[in-house]
């Protein structure tokens, strides 16, 4: 069998980077599919359990921080795509603990462009490193304005701060190495097998055990809500059709306010619990405000939309489908729970 690419993903067991693993390794079925995990508390072998025995994917547990494995993971593979999604992601954790985005987040995507830099310098035809970013690097808008490819960066957050400075990377990489490379910034993710410290499990949990669901400030801030699935096939999309060296913005489409994005959700979960209207809702409540909460996030994907894709999946019916796959796996709930201790 004659092998044309071999694919390093990097972050494959962590929730988006499943899905994007689980994709690719069937669009790919001759090619070689890497997944690359350190299985920290969000990193979990459960979400890829039904690709694990394909014979195009291999997984291996490993640290992208680590210089000289990383450098001999290139060598012995010679990765032609890097698909790089490994990342410490979020925000909270980050004005906790700082440190830990910039070494993951900053240096952690400097040895892999090193590490790939060295493997082909001299023969860069037919191969690129994309790089998966967040829309959260250009800062915050008004209640007017989206989110473009060339908005200015003004991070505010240690996580957005990190990721912005891999982004200059990649691109300082494009231009003094003349590396090929893509670079994509994406809304909020949600769906299956999302770690459950983010905002939609979390609240999916508090109401299943009756507890009180912690809104932000007046939940007035608004983000853009992407399926995880269309994400993964955009990611895909882009690989395939994307101009090397530009960016692209992947947006869902979706703006909701984060109090009624918690509303929906409590309306979705009384009907699939067949609780009374507005059990659920009774659970809310507003907390202190987060530190530096940036106030709304709204993507223009046009750009990706002119190249031919765009999201399929809308905010209920998405989330419908994400509470459904929630209640359906108790077992992956507690298992990822008990992982984190």
């Amino acid at each position: 069998m004659k092998v044309s690419k071999c694919i390093l993903i990097t972050g494959g067991a962590g929730f988006i980077g499943s899905h994007v693993v689980r994709k690719f390794v069937k669009a790919y079925p001759d090619d070689v599919i890497v997944n690359l995990d350190a299985l920290t508390y969000a990193g979990n072998l459960n979400n890829i359990e039904d690709i694990a025995a394909y014979s195009n994917y291999q997984f291996i547990e490993g640290d992208i921080r680590d210089e000289y494995f990383i450098e001999q993971l290139f060598a012995t593979y010679q990765f032609t795509h890097v698909i790089h999604l490994a990342a410490e992601s979020h925000v909270d954790r980050s004005i906790v603990d700082p440190l830990a985005f910039v070494t993951t987040n900053v240096l952690g995507t400097v040895v892999l462009l090193n590490a790939f830099r060295k493997l082909w310098e001299n023969n860069w035809q037919g191969k690129v490193f994309y790089h998966i970013s967040t829309d959260e690097v250009y800062g915050t808008l008004g209640k007017e304005g989206l989110f473009t490819e060339t908005t200015a960066y003004s991070p505010n957050s240690p996580y957005s701060a990190s990721k912005a400075s891999s982004d200059h990377f990649v691109r300082a990489y494009g231009e003094t190495y003349q590396m090929p490379y893509l670079i994509s910034n994406c809304s909020n993710n949600y769906g299956p097998n999302q770690y459950p410290e983010k905002l939609i499990p979390l609240t999916i949990q508090h109401i299943l055990q009756q507890k009180p669901i912690p809104v932000y400030g007046t939940g007035e801030n608004i983000r853009d809500w992407l399926y995880v699935e269309d994400h993964a096939t955009a990611i895909h999309f882009i690989l395939e059709h994307g101009q090397l060296g530009e960016t692209y913005n992947v947006g869902g489409f979706n703006e909701v306010k984060n109090i009624e994005l918690v509303q929906m959700l409590c309306g979705t979960l009384d009907e699939q619990l067949n609780q009374e209207k507005g059990t659920s809702e009774k659970l809310i409540r507003f907390v202190e405000d987060r530190k530096g909460h940036d106030f709304r996030y709204a993507i223009d994907a046009t750009k990706l939309q002119h190249l031919g894709w765009t999201p399929v999946e809308n905010v209920q019916e998405g989330l419908r489908k994400t509470v459904a796959w929630y209640l359906a796996n108790p077992t992956w709930i507690a298992a990822a729970i008990e992982q984190r201790k």
